[in-house]
């Protein structure tokens, strides 16, 4: 689970910039609609807090990193081909990459690494995925 100041940022960052397709956040309320259409599920994950200094006293004055990555599936309906879901995770993938955005910090990304694209149900997913860094 990522801090909620990473959370904050991600969703202000998808809220201020993104209007192509309705964006669902983790447990957010949505109903799909009756005939499949395109949207972006967001989910954002913390790998860790990491001390990256030492010495401070008190111990809470040192440096600590969080990381994560900011997972974007986008969601297409079913046997439409992947190139649609390319395009959108790319405008996506482009909304943090090389970002300083309030402290945090969006590195590298990637479309369907790790992670090609799959069925569910009347859907298919295509993956783009932002890592990021947060010093507090």
């Amino acid at each position: 689970m990522a801090s909620p100041e990473a959370f904050d940022v991600v969703e202000q960052q998808i809220a201020d910039l993104w209007g192509i397709t309705p964006v669902v956040f983790e447990n957010d309320d949505y109903q799909l609609p009756d005939v499949p259409t395109e949207f972006v599920y967001v989910e954002i994950y913390g790998d860790f807090y990491d001390q990256f200094s030492l010495g401070a006293e008190p111990r809470e004055d040192n440096l600590w990193r969080e990381g994560g990555q900011v997972y974007l599936h986008v969601m297409t309906p079913n046997n439409t081909g992947s190139r649609r879901a390319r395009v959108l995770a790319k405008q996506l993938v482009a909304l943090f990459r090389g970002q300083d955005i309030e402290g945090v910090t969006f590195r590298d990304a990637s479309i369907g690494a790790g992670d090609p694209g799959r069925t569910f149900a009347n859907y298919y997913a295509m993956t783009a995925t932002v890592n990021f860094e947060r010093d507090e």
